[in-house]
């Protein structure tokens, strides 16, 4: 059974405002094998230091990692390089969003090279699996990573997304994602954010109008089964 750190439950006007909207829960039944790919945002140890309740959804992205490749569909770990030789690259957001040492220790921590910046040792990330760097809460940006041409090259259409913030990167990334053109599904398990409510608006947007939101169990017996 998938471990919930947020204890997460839909409230009940979004079900009713979904089922009113839509007449279904989920959007997506099943994604076919060798259309889907797994993204898992920002699983690195500066953010896994930063914000407690990702240690608990690791088992379940390693559980849904295991299941992606077991398919032959790739496992991607998307991060985010903040700066490089000490400095930002992007300016605006450490220097307006942060206080002076926090966005130095923002940046640097996430600069190439940096402890903060390499994925926590507990993810099960393989030699074989797939590395994107970003440089802004969402790859699918301009600029910011070679994300997409990696799914176009590979045919893949239908994206399960993990990771943390759950309403910050992870949120934006699965709703570019979803304005580009593909079936998005957010995993309430496997993704994490500081607070309880961050979660729980991140997913609640998200689903309402832009994908569907589902537990690691549920992706696992049946959308990818």
């Amino acid at each position: 059974m998938s471990d919930n750190p947020h204890n997460f439950e839909w409230p009940q006007y979004v079900i009713d405002r979904v089922m009113a909207k839509r007449g279904r829960l989920n959007v997506y039944e099943r994604f076919a094998r060798g259309e889907t790919a797994l993204l898992v945002i920002d699983m690195q140890n500066f953010y896994v230091a930063e914000i407690s309740t990702t240690r608990a959804i690791v088992p379940n992205i390693n559980r849904l990692a295991a299941a992606m490749r077991e398919r032959g569909d790739p496992v991607i770990w998307v991060c985010m390089t903040a700066g490089k030789d000490q400095k930002s690259l992007w300016s605006l957001y450490h220097e307006n969003f942060f206080t002076p040492q926090k966005g130095a220790t923002h940046r640097d921590q996430l600069t190439e090279g940096s402890e903060g910046h390499g994925l926590y040792s507990a993810i099960d990330a393989r030699p074989d699996d797939l590395y994107v760097w970003k440089t802004r809460f969402s790859p699918f940006i301009g600029g910011s990573s070679n994300l997409e041409s990696i799914l176009r090259a590979r045919g893949v259409r239908n994206l399960v997304i993990a990771g943390t913030a759950t309403n910050m990167c992870c949120e934006t990334t699965a709703r570019d994602a979803m304005m580009l053109d593909y079936r998005v599904t957010m995993v309430s398990d496997a993704n994490a954010a500081r607070y309880d409510e961050d979660h729980a608006a991140g997913l609640t947007s998200f689903y309402q109008s832009f994908g569907d939101v589902r537990t690691t169990d549920d992706i696992l017996n049946n959308v990818i089964s």
